[in-house]
C-alpha cells in the first residue's frame, strides 16, 4: 500500500473503491464484486460508491489513533 492510500485510509471518512482495492491488495473488479456480495461495506453518494474507512481499517487490522 502506498503512502497516498495509507494516508487516505487513516484520515478520510470514506475512500474510493479504487483506493480500497489498492489497500486490500485486490483489483478494482474484485472490490466491486465484494461490495455487491456485501463483504465490503459501501455508501452510494450520488453516482459514486465510497467505502467507509472505519470498517476497511478493521478488515486490514489497522488501529485508529
Amino acid at each position: 500500500m502506498n503512502r497516498k492510500t495509507r494516508k487516505a485510509i487513516t484520515e478520510a471518512l470514506a475512500v474510493s473503491v479504487e483506493d480500497a482495492a489498492k489497500a486490500l491488495g485486490v483489483g478494482r473488479y474484485s472490490a466491486y464484486v465484494a461490495i455487491k456480495a456485501g463483504e465490503l461495506p459501501s455508501i452510494r453518494v450520488g453516482r459514486k460508491i465510497k467505502v467507509p474507512t472505519a470498517p476497511l481499517r478493521r478488515l486490514l487490522g489497522i488501529e485508529t489513533p
